[in-house]
């Protein structure tokens, strides 16, 4: 084998690994990014999330960040794997954000009961007394 046929292959071999890795990414996310947008815009609006899962929020707006920034590159598996943990992220946000806005209003029924049930003790009391 002559040194110009070994240039010629190494050359064509390395244009096909190439050609190869680029055709390995898949399509641009943008279905996984519209939705990865849309669920933290909707746990941002809610306000429980805010409130209850900010660290849950906050990754998923930094793995946004991220997906965003890997789709301008045009590295489309990074940037799908980051939109899609983004939108999964905000949706747990979104989950302990209503558990934690329940477990308060079943903390306030409880201590509203608890004050109904000492109110009516002490008029029981009182109705004792007044006999």
């Amino acid at each position: 084998m002559s040194l110009r046929t070994f240039v010629l292959s190494a050359t064509a071999t390395l244009a096909c690994l190439a050609g190869a890795g680029c055709a390995s990414e898949g399509p641009n996310p943008t279905d996984e990014l519209t939705k990865a947008r849309t669920v933290i815009e909707q746990a941002d609006k809610g306000g429980n999330a805010q409130r209850y899962a900010t660290a849950d929020l906050q990754r998923a707006h930094d793995e946004s960040s991220a997906a965003e920034r890997y789709a301008s590159e045009k590295k489309y598996n990074e940037a799908r794997a980051f939109a899609q943990r983004a939108e999964v992220d905000a949706d747990v946000a979104v989950a302990r954000g209503n558990s934690g806005e329940q477990e308060k209003a079943a903390r306030d029924v409880a201590q509203a009961n608890n004050a109904l049930q000492q109110e009516t003790q002490r008029n029981e009391t009182d109705d004792r007394s007044n006999q």
